[in-house]
Protein backbone atom coordinates (compact mmCIF):
# COMPACT_ATOMS: atom_id res chain seq x y z
CA UNK A 1 0.00 0.00 0.00
CA UNK A 2 1.26 3.46 -0.95
CA UNK A 3 0.03 6.39 1.16
CA UNK A 4 -0.28 9.92 -0.17
CA UNK A 5 -0.77 13.13 1.81
CA UNK A 6 -2.19 16.06 -0.14
CA UNK A 7 -1.60 19.67 0.93
CA UNK A 8 -4.08 22.22 -0.44
CA UNK A 9 -5.02 25.84 0.27
CA UNK A 10 -7.71 26.55 -2.30
CA UNK A 11 -10.67 25.15 -4.19
CA UNK A 12 -9.33 21.60 -4.27
CA UNK A 13 -9.55 20.93 -8.01
CA UNK A 14 -6.21 19.09 -8.00
CA UNK A 15 -7.26 17.09 -4.92
CA UNK A 16 -10.46 16.05 -6.68
CA UNK A 17 -8.58 15.16 -9.86
CA UNK A 18 -6.01 13.09 -7.96
CA UNK A 19 -8.73 11.36 -5.92
CA UNK A 20 -10.61 10.45 -9.11
CA UNK A 21 -7.43 9.11 -10.68
CA UNK A 22 -6.65 6.80 -7.76
CA UNK A 23 -10.21 5.76 -6.77
CA UNK A 24 -9.98 2.40 -8.53
CA UNK A 25 -6.42 1.69 -7.44
CA UNK A 26 -6.70 -0.05 -4.06
CA UNK A 27 -2.93 -0.14 -3.66
CA UNK A 28 -2.87 3.68 -3.31
CA UNK A 29 -4.54 5.52 -0.45
CA UNK A 30 -5.14 9.24 -0.13
CA UNK A 31 -4.49 8.99 3.59
CA UNK A 32 -4.60 12.63 4.57
CA UNK A 33 -5.36 16.10 3.28
CA UNK A 34 -3.75 19.06 5.02
CA UNK A 35 -5.00 22.62 4.60
CA UNK A 36 -3.92 25.93 6.08
CA UNK A 37 -7.09 27.74 5.00
CA UNK A 38 -10.18 27.24 7.18
CA UNK A 39 -12.37 28.58 4.34
CA UNK A 40 -10.81 26.59 1.49
CA UNK A 41 -13.09 24.86 -0.98
CA UNK A 42 -10.98 21.73 -0.56
CA UNK A 43 -12.69 21.19 2.80
CA UNK A 44 -16.06 20.53 1.13
CA UNK A 45 -14.41 18.30 -1.46
CA UNK A 46 -12.78 16.23 1.29
CA UNK A 47 -16.12 15.84 3.05
CA UNK A 48 -17.77 14.72 -0.21
CA UNK A 49 -14.97 12.25 -0.92
CA UNK A 50 -14.64 11.02 2.66
CA UNK A 51 -10.99 12.04 2.86
CA UNK A 52 -9.46 12.74 6.28
CA UNK A 53 -8.66 16.43 6.63
CA UNK A 54 -6.35 18.24 9.03
CA UNK A 55 -6.05 21.99 9.48
CA UNK A 56 -2.67 23.51 10.28
CA UNK A 57 -1.93 27.13 11.01
CA UNK A 58 0.99 28.92 9.44
CA UNK A 59 2.72 28.94 12.83
CA UNK A 60 2.25 25.19 13.35
CA UNK A 61 3.54 24.54 9.85
CA UNK A 62 6.70 26.53 10.53
CA UNK A 63 7.46 24.38 13.56
CA UNK A 64 7.10 21.24 11.46
CA UNK A 65 7.13 18.76 14.38
CA UNK A 66 3.35 18.37 14.47
CA UNK A 67 3.13 17.65 10.75
CA UNK A 68 6.11 15.35 10.68
CA UNK A 69 4.61 13.22 13.48
CA UNK A 70 1.22 13.23 11.76
CA UNK A 71 2.71 12.16 8.42
CA UNK A 72 4.82 9.42 10.01
CA UNK A 73 1.72 8.20 11.87
CA UNK A 74 -0.02 7.75 8.52
CA UNK A 75 3.03 6.05 6.92
CA UNK A 76 3.09 8.65 4.16
CA UNK A 77 5.13 7.70 1.10
CA UNK A 78 4.56 10.87 -0.92
CA UNK A 79 3.53 14.42 -0.02
CA UNK A 80 1.74 16.14 -2.88
CA UNK A 81 1.25 19.90 -2.96
CA UNK A 82 -2.04 20.51 -4.72
CA UNK A 83 -2.39 24.27 -4.65
CA UNK A 84 -0.72 24.71 -1.26
CA UNK A 85 0.47 28.28 -0.92
CA UNK A 86 2.71 28.17 2.14
CA UNK A 87 6.41 27.35 2.11
CA UNK A 88 7.18 23.86 3.35
CA UNK A 89 9.52 24.06 6.36
CA UNK A 90 13.11 22.95 5.84
CA UNK A 91 12.74 20.29 8.55
CA UNK A 92 9.92 18.60 6.61
CA UNK A 93 11.88 18.82 3.33
CA UNK A 94 14.82 17.14 5.08
CA UNK A 95 12.58 14.48 6.66
CA UNK A 96 11.06 13.62 3.25
CA UNK A 97 13.86 14.08 0.67
CA UNK A 98 12.54 13.70 -2.89
CA UNK A 99 9.15 12.74 -1.46
CA UNK A 100 7.46 16.17 -1.61
CA UNK A 101 6.10 17.04 -5.04
CA UNK A 102 4.73 20.36 -6.31
CA UNK A 103 3.05 21.44 -9.51
CA UNK A 104 3.70 24.96 -10.78
CA UNK A 105 1.51 26.66 -13.42
CA UNK A 106 4.37 27.79 -15.67
CA UNK A 107 7.49 26.49 -17.32
CA UNK A 108 10.10 26.81 -14.58
CA UNK A 109 12.51 28.41 -14.06
CA UNK A 110 10.40 31.20 -15.60
CA UNK A 111 7.59 32.68 -13.52
CA UNK A 112 8.58 30.91 -10.33
CA UNK A 113 9.39 32.03 -6.82
CA UNK A 114 7.63 33.63 -3.90
CA UNK A 115 4.34 35.25 -4.87
CA UNK A 116 4.19 33.53 -8.26
CA UNK A 117 1.10 31.35 -8.11
CA UNK A 118 -2.27 31.08 -9.81
CA UNK A 119 -3.46 34.10 -11.74
CA UNK A 120 -0.31 36.07 -10.79
CA UNK A 121 1.61 33.69 -13.04
CA UNK A 122 -0.91 33.74 -15.89
CA UNK A 123 -1.11 37.55 -15.89
CA UNK A 124 2.69 37.78 -16.04
CA UNK A 125 2.79 35.29 -18.91
CA UNK A 126 0.16 37.35 -20.77
CA UNK A 127 1.92 40.68 -20.07
CA UNK A 128 5.15 39.28 -21.51
CA UNK A 129 3.39 38.05 -24.67
CA UNK A 130 4.72 34.53 -24.25
CA UNK A 131 4.09 32.11 -27.09
CA UNK A 132 3.73 29.14 -24.75
CA UNK A 133 3.14 28.27 -21.14
CA UNK A 134 2.65 25.02 -19.29
CA UNK A 135 3.20 23.12 -16.10
CA UNK A 136 6.25 22.08 -14.15
CA UNK A 137 6.14 19.19 -11.72
CA UNK A 138 9.13 19.27 -9.41
CA UNK A 139 10.57 18.07 -6.13
CA UNK A 140 10.30 20.54 -3.28
CA UNK A 141 13.50 21.79 -1.71
CA UNK A 142 14.26 24.65 0.67
CA UNK A 143 13.58 27.34 -1.97
CA UNK A 144 10.36 28.28 -3.78
CA UNK A 145 10.09 26.49 -7.14
CA UNK A 146 13.77 25.54 -7.31
CA UNK A 147 13.62 21.79 -6.70
CA UNK A 148 14.70 19.38 -9.41
CA UNK A 149 12.29 19.14 -12.32
CA UNK A 150 10.43 15.86 -12.78
CA UNK A 151 8.20 16.71 -15.74
CA UNK A 152 7.07 19.62 -17.90
CA UNK A 153 4.27 19.94 -20.43
CA UNK A 154 3.67 22.88 -22.76
CA UNK A 155 0.69 24.51 -24.39
CA UNK A 156 0.71 27.01 -27.22
CA UNK A 157 -0.66 30.48 -26.57
CA UNK A 158 -2.21 32.93 -29.00
CA UNK A 159 -2.02 36.73 -28.85
CA UNK A 160 -5.75 36.82 -28.11
CA UNK A 161 -5.53 34.51 -25.07
CA UNK A 162 -6.49 36.30 -21.87
CA UNK A 163 -4.93 35.41 -18.51
CA UNK A 164 -8.10 33.36 -17.84
CA UNK A 165 -7.64 31.53 -21.15
CA UNK A 166 -4.04 30.75 -20.23
CA UNK A 167 -5.18 29.50 -16.83
CA UNK A 168 -7.70 27.17 -18.46
CA UNK A 169 -5.07 25.74 -20.83
CA UNK A 170 -2.64 25.20 -17.95
CA UNK A 171 -5.32 23.61 -15.75
CA UNK A 172 -6.13 21.19 -18.56
CA UNK A 173 -2.47 20.11 -18.56
CA UNK A 174 -2.56 19.71 -14.77
CA UNK A 175 -5.61 17.45 -14.98
CA UNK A 176 -3.99 15.21 -17.57
CA UNK A 177 -0.45 14.98 -16.25
CA UNK A 178 -0.26 15.49 -12.46
CA UNK A 179 -1.97 12.26 -11.37
CA UNK A 180 -0.10 10.18 -13.97
CA UNK A 181 3.28 11.57 -12.90
CA UNK A 182 2.42 10.96 -9.24
CA UNK A 183 1.48 7.37 -9.97
CA UNK A 184 4.78 6.82 -11.77
CA UNK A 185 6.71 8.33 -8.84
CA UNK A 186 5.00 6.00 -6.38
CA UNK A 187 6.42 2.99 -8.21
CA UNK A 188 9.90 4.25 -9.09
Amino acid sequence: MKNIALFASGAGSNVLNIANHFKNKPEVALSLVVTNNPKAGVIDKCQQLGLPLVYTSKEALKQGDFLEKLLRGHSIDLIVLAGFLLKIPDSLVQAYPNKIINIHPALLPDYGGKGMYGMHVHRAVKENNEKESGISIHYVNEHYDQGALIFQAKTALTPTDSAADIAAKVQALEAIHYPAVLEKLLYD
